[in-house]
């Protein structure tokens, strides 16, 4: 299958840009796009023809649910059984935006979608490429991020040419993404609003429309947990993962940047390729070592925007070994963390 990267000016946007696209979703054919957060990969939420060809091109483990992407509030009703007050609530607060929601769903919800389950996650994403998409297809988008399973999520049309190329037919390239990171999702099914993954949109932004949502005990853990039912994407596998073997160090940062020195000089002195992971602020303490500078640790939203690409960059050096730097867990660097946590694999070293 011939893959085509189609330039999408977002200046200029016009129906017909997307025009071809949105053809080939109604097709049951599959189509990559940009997003306010990731690139994602779409096909028609209520085919399970589509669901199986985003699972297959994935690689993605299939009890593992996908994002309903959709153009207005008024698709809520038509995808979903029930529909507390707080959906509204979060809706006239966030959507549109990075945010998604997990509610009961109505049967025209094929479980090829929902992996399975009797809930669906849905999201109004608020990129310009995205929406029109949405409403010139005239469906429903499934849309999981547009990598390979397993793999960093992509921020750009090259990290989806790069993992997908020749799996599906087109790819509308908009540019870098704005956000980075995947959309916040929060559980409204049970008693108590839960967000089982964070993301741009913090746990504290949530609790001033919904004082009672919590964290899902399951994003607190820092030890793998392969048992957990997966309610949303990434709670269960493996994510976000380079190819080398990635290590987290916490504590205090001056200890930090000298034992994560100490580990790369050994890896270095065994010919091990050896990368770090660092902030601005620590950048010029690493000496000898090759070093790819992630963001400002005052400022997460420029860690969370810069992270998927400097985990592809380590790729492309072929770094067999990669040392990386904690951040805060508060506001977005609670995402950031969960991210890094789970692309190593749970590997975290106190210091």
């Amino acid at each position: 299958m011939e893959t085509r990267v189609i330039p999408v000016d977002r200046e200029h946007l016009q129906k017909e840009t997307v025009a071809e696209a949105a053809e080939l979703l109604r097709a049951g054919e599959l189509v990559a796009f940009p997003t306010e957060t990731v690139y994602g990969l779409g096909g028609d939420a209520l085919m399970p023809d589509a669901a199986r060809k985003i699972y297959a091109a994935k690689g993605r483990p299939s009890d593992n649910p996908l994002i309903v992407h959709i153009a207005d509030t008024g698709a809520l009703p038509k995808l979903a059984s029930e529909i507390p007050d707080a959906a509204w609530l979060l809706a006239e607060r966030f959507w549109p935006g990075p945010m998604t929601m997990i509610l009961k769903k109505k049967p025209i919800v094929p479980d090829a979608t929902t992996g399975g389950l009797a809930t669906v996650a849905i999201r109004m994403p608020s990129d310009p490429v995205a929406a029109m998409l949405i409403r010139e297809s005239g469906v429903f988008i499934a849309a999981p991020s547009a990598n390979a399973s397993g793999r960093p999520s992509p921020t750009r049309a090259e990290h989806v040419y790069e993992d997908l190329n020749g799996r599906i037919p087109m790819i509308l390239d908009g540019g870098s993404v704005p956000i980075g990171l995947e959309s916040t999702i929060v559980d409204l099914t049970g008693e108590t609003p839960m967000v089982l993954r964070p993301g741009y949109i913090t746990i504290e932004q949530l609790r001033e429309v919904l004082p009672d949502v919590q964290y899902d005990p399951a994003i607190l853990k820092r030890v793998r947990d392969d048992t957990i039912v997966a309610k949303a994407p990434g709670m269960r596998y493996r994510h976000y993962a380079p190819k080398g073997e990635l290590t987290i160090f916490e504590g205090d940062l001056a200890a930090v940047t000298a034992r994560i020195q100490a580990e790369a000089e050994a890896k270095l002195a065994e010919g091990a390729r050896v990368a770090v992971l660092a902030s601005e602020e620590t950048k010029d303490c690493y000496r000898g070592l090759t070093v790819r500078c992630v963001g400002d640790r005052d400022c997460e939203e420029t860690v969370a925007a810069h992270l998927f690409e400097t985990l592809r960059e380590f790729d492309r050096m072929g770094a067999e070994y990669i040392f990386g730097e904690c951040f805060p867990e508060d506001g977005v660097g609670q995402a950031v963390m969960n991210r890094l946590m789970k692309a190593a694999g749970y590997r975290i070293v106190r210091v």
